[in-house]
């Protein structure tokens, strides 16, 4: 049976170099194997207790995957929904759409801009230090709905 798991965590690249922490916030609630958090986090925390602390390390593969080289483009800059100056690392939505991809400008070549629609963190082989708050089975509504519930219940 599925659990809501709920944790803090501390997210680290291989360096060591803190990137993100839910310290100090709200902890992340999800429901086992609903694609919530990365593959290879929900994997390794599976069947873990509440109270449990412990370093998972997850490979680029299960995170954000490798880094796509077709996932860089040229694009004619008249063609960006841009307005004003670009310069190299400015991240935007490249369309109107609300699933449009972000991209990042890594290059400015005349008319001409190149962008990267991986995610900023593919290729990247992550550190997880994670204490488990709590862990229980998922609810029939949490299981039909596909993601977990807060105390309040479905919030969406």
């Amino acid at each position: 049976m599925p659990r809501v798991v709920t944790f803090h965590y501390t997210l680290r690249d291989p360096a060591g170099q803190m990137l993100d922490t839910s310290a100090g916030g709200e902890p992340i609630m999800f429901l086992e194997g609903a694609g919530q958090i990365i593959d290879g986090l929900d994997e390794q925390l599976r069947g873990e207790p509440a109270g449990r602390k412990t370093t998972v390390r997850v490979p680029a593969e299960k995170a954000y995957g490798r880094h796509d080289p077709a996932q860089v483009q040229r694009v004619p800059r008249s063609a960006l929904p841009v307005d004003g100056g670009l310069k190299i690392g400015d991240v935007f939505q490249a369309g109107a759409d609300r699933h449009s991809p972000v991209v990042k400008v890594v290059a400015l070549e005349g008319d001409t801009v190149l962008l990267d629609a991986n995610h900023p963190l593919a290729g990247v082989d992550l550190s997880f230090e994670v204490e488990i708050v709590a862990a229980r089975e998922a609810t029939a509504d949490e299981l039909r709905h596909g993601h977990a519930h807060g105390p309040a219940g479905c919030e969406s």
